[in-house]
């Protein structure tokens, strides 16, 4: 009787030295803390850099845009095919842009509206074909002198997945659209 006693006895001891053992707390408190803390690290910095990119590209679209507000865009395009138009207030766009951003995938659209009422400055639906590109079709129009001009640019910003579950993807293929866009009304420029 007294061998079958002996391990329950024995089992229940190795437990109580096992509970009343210290040396691993701190590695199990690290793996409790560490996991959502890391996790909300890396929701801060993706968060940062989200906004981040969406004030650069507020900046750069502002400052582009005064070459249409003026005139100057209109004038330069007087000597090129609207395609070379939209490409040059690209380029204008993109060397106003860090280094951050892929020029190739911004996507610019600039309209006259009829009124301050009818300004759409609104985020766009994008469609998609079956690989994945984006295929709407962006309008150029820069307008006249007394114009009301909108100019929104898009950026699809590439986000990755973290950890438990945090997203900021609102697109296909984790990513986000972030957008700039400001409305004006052309100066009196010289129209020839």
């Amino acid at each position: 009787m007294t061998a079958t006693h002996a391990v329950p006895i024995t089992k229940r001891r190795r437990w109580r030295a096992f509970v009343a053992d210290r040396k691993g707390a701190t590695a199990v408190e690290f793996a409790l803390v560490g996991a959502p803390f890391i996790a909300l690290l890396v929701a801060l910095i993706q968060s940062f850099l989200v906004f981040f990119a969406q004030q650069l590209l507020e900046t750069a679209v502002n400052a582009s845009s005064r070459e249409i507000l003026t005139g100057q865009e209109q004038a330069a395009a007087q000597t090129q095919t609207a395609a070379q138009a939209q490409a040059a207030f690209a380029s204008a766009v993109c060397s106003n842009l860090p280094i951050l951003f892929n020029c190739a995938n911004l996507m610019i659209d600039v309209e006259v509206a009829g009124s301050w009422s009818s300004t759409n400055t609104g985020m766009p639906t994008l469609t998609y074909d079956a690989n994945g590109n984006v295929t709407n079709t962006w309008q150029f129009n820069t307008g006249n002198p007394g114009d009301i001009v909108v100019v929104r640019v898009m950026y699809l910003w590439p986000v990755f997945l973290g950890p438990l579950g945090f997203n900021l993807s609102n697109q296909p293929g984790n990513n986000r659209l972030i957008m700039a866009s400001t409305a004006f009304m052309n100066e009196a420029f010289i129209n020839s």
